[in-house]
């Protein structure tokens, strides 16, 4: 009989890590690595930014080469996908009708973009962004695409619009809310952006959502809105979030909600199943409540962590506890955000806003507790050590820009 190992579903950033890391931490058990695409592991930010617009080839989105898995005692299983965990057999069964035993299970299944579900959405030419293949499909269409609309404010949404208005296409952007990534940024941050775009010719539709989309000849021709508007398209781009790949956990009974529900060392209800990146609920320490968040690093930092604890190189007590941030390209604007803030925290402009260059720093009485930055990298990299360290600072120095934000800190 094999011997079992650790298996790892979902080939995306946190399993690729989890996998690496262990034959770093010196793991010499088998790794099973299971992935539903048929590409090796690859970076998925550049699918909205430099692979959308051309810029990146696809062989410079893998991880790693392909000869780094059998190099490394990892066996990959490319289009393979998981339908069952047998918990008491310690198992799971792939489509392709084979099965893997574990001693341990890392489910890394990320998540999956939302659909529109309103008539017309089944069209040719209306695409989410998610995949490479997704990614590439949209690339194509745009040499020859004039009239783009983008369903959705959100970080993909904008980051497409830039591309797409590079390219020369005509871009319109529908949001249901009443302002550019409401649920990620400040208003600050958010109608700064949303105004960078207007001024490339990027036109918007807030608190506006779509009715129905209009084919000609099976394609989309047009985007009818809630207000009753008809927008011309050749291409709808579908960025109105995503959902959690979390079927796979329900179906074997573990607890659910929003995400896989995992405890403060990443493990599921079953001791014997981890859960990271994207598709876990986890306690946070810098929120009340547990969090899911997407975000690259959080992947990361979670799949070092796993990795750690399976191979004894963490405290059996130690809780994951790192600081979230995250970052996100939008033409010649960079934004990268540290923390994670309430929508009560108060806030404070560092910086000049109409020059494009400045942070928003959220305070919870004199405790930082989130940062914003445009074009502001040490405004950003000072924050997240403030953050990380939970000092408390001067929210008056701290909006003084002619000084380095380590100098808002208040010392004993």
């Amino acid at each position: 009989m094999e011997q079992a190992g650790v298996v790892i579903i979902g080939s995306g950033q946190g399993g690729y890590q989890v996998a690496a890391s262990l034959r770093d931490e010196g793991y010499q058990g088998p790794i099973d690595l299971v992935g539903e695409e048929p590409q090796v592991p690859y970076q998925r930010p550049p699918l909205s930014k430099g692979f959308l617009a051309g810029k990146t080839p696809a062989q410079e989105l893998a991880l790693r080469s392909e000869n780094f898995y059998p190099d490394r005692g990892i066996t990959l299983h490319r289009a393979q996908r998981a339908v069952r965990i047998d918990r008491t057999a310690h198992r799971v069964e792939l489509a392709s009708g084979h099965a893997l035993n574990y001693a341990h299970l890392v489910l890394a299944t990320g998540t999956r973009a939302r659909l529109m579900r309103v008539p017309g959405a089944s069209l040719d030419n209306v695409l989410p962004l998610r995949s490479q293949a997704d990614a590439q499909a949209i690339h194509e269409r745009l040499q020859t695409t004039r009239k783009v609309v983008v369903v959705g404010a959100g970080f993909i949404g904008l980051e497409v619009a830039v591309v797409a208005r590079a390219m020369g296409c005509e871009v319109h952007v529908i949001e249901f809310a009443d302002r550019a990534l409401k649920r990620a940024v400040s208003k600050e941050v958010g109608d700064f952006l949303a105004r960078a775009q207007a001024n490339r010719g990027v036109a918007f539709s807030f608190s506006t959502s779509v009715a129905s989309l209009i084919g000609n000849g099976g394609k989309v021709a047009a985007v009818v809105t809630s207000a009753g508007t008809t927008v011309p398209a050749d291409l709808v781009v579908i960025g109105v979030g995503v959902e959690p790949n979390a079927e796979l956990a329900q179906e074997a009974g573990l607890h659910v909600d929003d995400g896989i529900v995992v405890d403060a060392q990443l493990l599921t209800s079953d001791p014997a199943i981890s859960a990271i990146g994207d598709c876990a609920r986890f306690p946070a320490h810098f929120s009340p409540v547990p969090v899911r968040l997407e975000s690259v690093q959080n992947a990361v930092d979670q799949a070092r962590f796993v990795a750690a604890r399976l191979t004894g190189k963490a405290a059996p007590a130690a809780e994951y506890d790192k600081l979230p941030w995250f970052w996100s390209d939008q033409g010649e604007y960079r934004l990268q955000i540290a923390g994670v803030c309430s929508a009560d925290d108060d806030v404070v402009i560092r910086g000049t806003v109409s020059q494009g260059k400045f942070s928003v720093l959220r305070l919870r009485g004199e405790r930082l507790t989130a940062v914003e930055s445009i074009n502001s990298p040490a405004d950003h990299m000072a924050a997240r050590k403030l953050i990380a360290e939970a000092v408390t600072v001067s929210r008056y120095l701290a909006a003084d820009a002619s000084q380095k934000l380590a100098a808002a800190v208040h010392l004993p």
